[in-house]
């Protein structure tokens, strides 16, 4: 990536997470200024993290960190953001991890989960345009058969990232055209294949059972498959992003998330929840609708960015 294009890229990061930031910090600076570091503040410093999404147990951990080094002494908002960013950023920095593609598969089978409106098909359309311009042909399976809009849409980001989509029937069985779609991935040679699912979460168990048969039926072609299970989450579903790994991991093992929507949200703490609590890779994050606006996940600038500082 271009110094002219990363310097874009982090100020549409800090941009995008300005709402998650301004609700944090803007009640950090009212909490702190000319004020001590006492349990009192402690504890208002808690509640505001809480508020801005980062959850319980993270909140008690920033906290109890600030405490150990400036407890009883006066503090600025300033220093409380960079060493909140700090703390942060050192929460964040084992989960993120690009999606690397392994040569040794070949294709290498990214299936990718979701609730639908999580952004999902968009993610798909996204990271195919990224492998492809990193040199790999990619193939994208339309395995979200009810929805004709989302294969539509697949269809559309399919054409611009030169990447053929293999769909079947409307309605029809997801795990077929998954096992026809591997077939034909692997008679091409293809380097990458991203099979789209279902998300209907109202009716678990039936989502449950095509996820686990889509599964099998790979399986059948490539033991090894699925290389990669991504799951998407939007970023304005705040805290209900832990029911949603929680439901996915019991569906399907999870080996990354992506998190998209981040602009228009002001819950973007829940990222850092979500790693402290469940230590899975975040390999991309999104905050918007273009083409290069999904970015592998990167620790300090998004901490920093969380906090209102440059990046």
């Amino acid at each position: 990536m271009s110094e002219a294009n990363n310097g874009g890229w982090l100020s549409r990061l800090k941009g995008g997470l300005s709402r998650s930031s301004e609700k944090i910090t803007g009640s950090i600076t009212g909490l702190f200024t000319k004020r001590k570091l006492d349990q009192a503040a402690l504890d208002e410093l808690e509640e505001v993290l809480i508020a801005g999404d980062l959850g319980v147990s993270t909140a008690m951990r920033l906290s109890q960190s600030l405490a150990d080094k400036r407890f009883d002494q006066e503090i600025t908002p300033d220093e409380i953001r960079a060493h909140l960013a700090d703390d942060i950023a050192g929460i964040l920095d084992p989960v993120a991890r690009p999606l690397e593609i392994d040569a040794s598969h070949k294709p290498f089978v990214v299936l990718v989960c979701g609730v639908n409106g999580s952004g999902k098909t968009t993610t798909i359309g996204k990271l195919a345009k990224q492998f492809k311009e990193s040199g790999k042909s990619v193939m994208i399976a339309a395995g979200d058969t009810f929805r004709a809009a989302a294969v539509e849409q697949l269809q559309v980001w399919g054409e611009r990232a030169g990447a053929p989509v293999v769909t079947g029937p409307p309605g029809g069985d997801a795990a077929g055209l998954a096992f026809g779609a591997l077939e034909r991935a692997e008679a091409e040679g293809a380097d990458v294949l991203m099979i789209d699912t279902a998300g209907r979460l109202q009716n678990r168990k039936d989502l449950m059972a095509k996820l686990e048969k889509i599964v099998r039926v790979v399986k059948k072609l490539d033991s090894t498959a699925p290389h990669a299970t991504l799951l998407v989450m939007d970023a304005t579903i705040g805290q209900n992003a832990h029911s949603q790994v929680e439901t996915f991991k019991q569906m399907v093992a999870v080996s990354g998330l992506v998190m998209t929507k981040l602009d228009g949200s002001a819950k973007g703490g829940v990222v850092v929840a979500l790693a402290e609590k469940f230590q899975l890779p975040v390999h991309a994050v999104g905050v918007g609708e273009g083409i290069d606006d999904l970015r592998p996940f990167e620790a300090r600038a998004f901490a920093r960015s969380l906090m209102g500082l440059e990046a």
